[in-house]
């Protein structure tokens, strides 16, 4: 029979049908009998001292089924890097093992490298607005949320601080006392020597820019279910990126095994990295587990409202860079100076593995001979702030191409020129002290991605498209480029696996083929694509796979959906296991069951001085230009339109990754343009999706042009690249160089809002 060919071919979503007529159910969606509610008490001030708490008045309440405060918390303490965060803060304190100084990376008992045995985590302060403090379970939601005003919480307010900078002085308030100066990391890099090397440079540029915070905004607010299964284990339905992470932080919670402990995945609304951290999970496994002991077995459900979530989830790190580069005549690069202060707010959640790629990517996509990098973590008593599409990659990437598009302004030289002189390749070497993976294929995607634009080349370099114009004298036009690289999978040394299993049954042919796996689908259509691999690997028609999915009783540890990395790391997983079914086959087992974990090359850390290292085993590449309309008299930044340029190995599922593509650019428009997240003395001020705007229909580009680059990575399956943060992360500064092609004017700091605009405008007129 001739081989199935599977991948690349756009089938339709296998969730498509279930998902447009209603017939998926996401968390919020579950019901079932003798169900009971959940409401939680959150802290709602930035630093303060719990002296009591009283919850007899909220006990007697209507409907009232039990109320579980910090005392009925085994093990208070949780996260994702270090167990730095109260499951509910309240005292007394919870007995935890002594302070360590620095916790130790420890990898036992968790599924996380580095989380720190024993923090020493403080249950009885609240250092966020969001942290817990008390449930309430009632026969019905709006009975719980009246129990919750019943509760009296004595707080004692302590000083706060939100300033990151402010932070790391002598004297600012401690928020972590293991941390002295609220620092909880800092990378170094040095390559060669840039002290010297700026008498060499023709053309220095310094900049220091400002990123800000961004909400994930997903559609499905954080909601869930819990109960205990027919074989008696603590089950919790809930939307996350990582079932096992989620099992293995409420078994340690919850001081149980953690066989005891079920993670399943409904159908997930939109994730983008916001559902790495815990939110609801470790306290519904606990309200069950409780009201268990207490002979009651019952399920308990909670729904978030919007502005539950806005105060109760992480966001994107805003950081400030300040940046010194310098270059010869020619436009070649000859040194890099870098300083990065990262807001990690209340809580560590991923702020290192954050740090470690915005240390990696703020010297860009480029061979730098010189570099100094010195990179921080900062506590603050802002809303903590974690995993967000591209991972760090944004923030260090929009400060090194506004120093690129800098220095081509001040050299005079095209800026798709200068970024082909100094290009990583295939073997440059990397800030640090290593070469890349085999694959590089920068120069290729710039290059597409510049003529496709209306860039052309001739013998004496790139010149670049002229701007469009307008009847409009007020509405100015304008043309960016901006480039970068993206990791696929865990980096800085995690060891980094996924796993597979793969049933096949029937007699003498296969008749079905039962994929088990964990990877969650947070709408991106990992599912299909692993049914897609699935049928490619086996060889058998797609319609023959059957995917059980993201269920921690069936499957073993894939690892997050995250970081560019399920379907790279499921479909060497898959590979392996079919491989192995497939033999089993061939030897006449029936049912042929196979398990096989997949363990790419090893990856090391930040040498902690020169940070040295080999940081990731692949990447993925991509170059973006935009062009934008601004009306000078209102401030308004008009995207028209973008081209971006992926390489991304080979399209598995190519309306996916299109689909990628084009949601990314709208993510990262309202990253750049609209998103305004604001945050005062700790308090939110744009809790409501009525005051925090994200991009509608009416604000999306007049066009998209996805470019599709298929050249296979060595270790990617079927030569496949992750690529669903890669569109994202040029976006805001190239949007940042159409602007000042348009008006003339730098924006070192973003969201672009219409007032920010206007007021440099003005400022400009005036000077």
């Amino acid at each position: 029979m001739p081989k199935m060919n599977s991948i690349g071919h756009s089938i339709v979503r296998t969730d498509a049908v279930a998902k447009v007529t209603g017939v998926a159910l996401y968390p919020g969606d579950l019901i079932m009998d003798n169900m009971a509610h959940m409401k939680i008490l959150f802290a709602r001030r930035p630093h303060a001292r719990i002296r009591s708490i009283d919850t007899s008045k909220a006990e007697q309440a209507p409907g009232v089924i039990a109320v579980f405060t910090s005392k009925d918390v085994p093990v208070n303490e949780y996260g994702l890097i270090i167990n730095d965060q109260p499951v509910l803060c309240g005292p007394p304190p919870s007995p935890l093992p002594g302070l360590a100084a620095t916790p130790p990376p420890s990898p036992v008992g968790t599924a996380r490298q580095e989380r720190g045995e024993g923090s020493g985590v403080g249950g009885e302060v609240v250092r966020f607005v969001g942290d817990q403090v008390a449930v309430v379970i009632a026969e019905t939601e709006k009975q719980a949320a009246h129990a919750l005003e019943l509760i009296e919480v004595d707080y004692e307010d302590l000083a706060i601080v939100t300033d990151p900078r402010e932070a790391m002085r002598d004297g600012a308030p401690q928020l972590h006392p293991q941390y002295p100066n609220n620092i909880l990391n800092h990378y170094r890099i040095r390559k060669g020597d840039v002290d010297s090397a700026w008498s060499k440079c023709d053309v220095i540029v310094e900049g220091e820019y400002h990123t800000p915070a961004q909400e994930h905004a997903y559609l499905q607010p954080e909601a869930g279910l819990a109960y205990l299964d027919a074989e008696g284990r603590v089950t919790v339905q809930v939307a996350g990126q990582w079932t096992h992470e989620d099992q293995m932080q409420i078994a340690h919670a919850l001081d149980l095994p953690k066989e005891q402990i079920r993670v399943i995945y409904p159908a997930i609304g939109g994730a983008f990295g916001g559902r790495e951290d815990m939110s609801v999970q470790i306290v519904l496994a606990l309200a069950a587990w409780r009201l268990h002991q207490r002979g009651i077995d019952r399920p308990v459900k909670i729904v978030w409202s919007r502005e539950e979530s806005m105060i109760g989830h992480h966001k994107r790190h805003p950081m400030i860079l300040k940046c010194k580069w310098g270059a010869r005549q020619d436009g070649k690069l000859l040194a890099a100076e870098v300083r990065v202060i990262s807001d990690a707010g209340a809580y560590a959640y991923t702020s290192t593995k954050v740090q470690g790629n915005a240390t990696l990517m703020c010297t860009g996509a480029y061979e730098i001979p010189n570099v100094k990098v010195d990179t921080y973590s900062v506590y603050t008593n802002n809303i903590p702030n974690g995993a967000f599409r591209g991972f760090g990659s944004p923030q260090g990437l929009y400060a090194a191409e506004m120093q690129m598009a800098k220095l081509a302004q001040a050299l005079g030289m095209d800026p798709v020129e200068i970024r082909m002189k100094n290009v990583l390749r295939e073997g440059s070497i990397l800030s640090v002290g290593t070469p890349l993976p085999k694959g590089v294929s920068l120069p290729q995607v710039i290059e597409r991605c510049a003529l496709e634009s209306g860039w052309t080349r001739s013998a004496t370099g790139w010149q670049r498209p002229s701007r469009a114009s307008g009847r409009d004298p007020h509405k100015k036009y304008g043309i960016g480029f901006a480039c970068g690289f993206k990791n696929v999978g865990f980096s800085f040394g995690f060891p980094e696996r996924c796993t597979a299993r793969i049933e096949l049954r029937g007699k003498t042919e296969v008749e079905e083929a039962i994929v088990y796996h964990a990877g969650a689908d947070v709408g991106q259509g990992a599912h299909t694509v692993i049914i897609q691999m699935a049928a490619e690997a086996l060889d058998v028609p797609i319609d023959k796979v059957r995917l059980v999915a993201s269920d921690t009783a069936t499957s073993g540890d894939s690892g997050s959906a995250s970081a560019s990395r399920l379907t790279f790391m499921a479909g060497n997983s898959i590979k392996g296991a079919a491989e192995l079914a497939r033999q089993r086959w061939k030897d006449e087992e029936r049912p042929a069951v196979a398990e096989y974990t997949w363990f790419p090359p090893k990856t090391t850390p930040f040498d902690p001085q020169t940070g040295q290292s080999e940081p990731n085993f692949a990447y993925g590449y991509v170059a973006e230009t935009v062009e934008v309309e601004v009306d000078t008299e209102t401030g308004h930044v008009r995207v028209l339109r973008v081209w971006v340029a992926d390489d991304v190995g080979r399209a598995i599922n190519p309306k996916l990754v299109q689909g990628q593509i084009e949601g990314a650019i709208v993510q990262a428009q309202g990253y750049a343009i609209i998103e305004n997240f604001q945050q005062k003395d700790g308090k939110v001020l744009t809790p409501y999706l009525s005051n925090y705007l994200i991009p509608t229909v009416l604000d999306v580009p007049q066009e998209v042009h996805s470019i599709l680059i298929e050249q296979p990575d060595p270790l990617g399956p079927w030569g496949g690249r992750g690529m669903a943060e890669m569109p994202y992360l040029p976006f805001a500064p190239a949007v940042c160089a159409a602007v000042q092609d348009a008006i003339g004017i730098w924006l070192d700091e973003f969201p672009l809002t219409p007032d920010r605009v206007l007021k440099t405008i003005k400022q400009k007129k005036r000077s």
